[in-house]
């Protein structure tokens, strides 16, 4: 019998991205309930005890409550929201982490990652345990996004033709240093100490890069590092920096893969992930971890 899944919250960006990679498939049995009934609590219990899987494209309150629903039905999680992912008792979903592939395998309920913390994460976790980097190490991470990462309301003001001018330009936001993926960079990626954290949205649709600056390690190290550290893995790749000198951030839209650059001058380096928000950001790790829990092969039904 084919494995059942339901989206609650797919009419989301995340929730559509998801369903665009499912739709297709001869391996799953994808639930959709009525569109008037999307927001009934029964009648998403419902379709929730029907499935093998769950995944939540929801806000962080309705992701809470959701979890309430999931439990009393029995439905496998995926959680694609920000609510649980440095909660106990939760997986969080970032296989290419050293020991997290089987963790998610059997894992009933799973937190994906942000899409920021996914390109840090990446970055610091495989520095810290190696001991390239301490744990309290101070950090400052920036980073860039297209504006799909802000969810429907902010992709209709910058669809908008009599939006405000300034939209035109890169944005600086999260001021307060209290961005939402903060505490999960610090518990995943293995730091004591809150990094700052340098978000900035601009005027394209999807793409991200993060970046983060290292004094005291030479290019060549960190390269080696990630090198063997995500050796094998077909999601993510060290590759060599563009020969232009600029490292555009929607040149891998539309995908669900992550790539990794290192640049530097003696020990004065930056490295940088460079991903698709949406894809290995958001709906193609929720699919991933998917494939993972229910035994796929894992890269099915994604785009590399």
């Amino acid at each position: 019998m084919k494995p059942r899944i339901y989206i609650d919250g797919q009419a989301g960006t995340t929730g559509l991205q998801i369903y665009d990679r499912l739709r297709a498939r001869e391996d799953i049995q994808l639930l959709t309930i009525d569109p008037d009934k999307r927001k009934d609590a029964a009648a998403r219990s419902d379709m929730m005890r029907q499935a093998d899987l769950t995944f939540f494209c929801l806000p962080d309150d309705a992701a809470r409550e959701a979890a309430e629903l999931a439990e009393a039905a029995g439905t496998r999680i995926i959680d694609a929201s920000t609510a649980h992912r440095v909660s106990p008792g939760w997986v969080y979903g970032l296989p290419e982490l050293h020991g997290r592939r089987e963790d998610i395998r059997t894992a009933q309920r799973v937190a994906n990652p942000g899409c920021y913390a996914t390109g840090a994460i990446v970055l610091i976790r495989p520095l810290v345990a190696r001991g390239l980097l301490e744990p309290d190490a101070p950090l400052a991470i920036h980073a860039l996004s297209g504006y799909s990462g802000g969810g429907n309301k902010t992709i209709a003001q910058y669809q908008d033709l009599g939006r405000d001018r300034e939209l035109d330009s890169p944005r600086h936001y999260a001021l307060g240093l209290a961005h939402k993926h903060i505490p999960e960079m610090m518990a995943q990626g293995g730091l004591t100490a809150p990094p700052i954290f340098c978000p900035i949205i601009c005027d394209f649709s999807q793409g991200m890069v993060v970046a983060v600056p290292l004094f005291g390690l030479e290019a060549q190290a960190l390269e080696a590092c990630y090198r063997d550290y995500y050796a094998g893995e077909r999601l993510i790749q060290v590759a060599e920096p563009p020969e232009s000198g600029f490292l555009g951030s929607n040149h891998l839209a539309g995908r669900d893969d992550l790539e990794i650059f290192v640049c530097g001058q003696g020990d004065r380096s930056v490295a940088y992930a460079r991903l698709d928000n949406l894809g290995k950001g958001a709906a193609g790790a929720a699919v991933q971890n998917m494939n993972i829990m229910l035994g796929f092969p894992e890269h099915t039904g994604l785009t590399l």
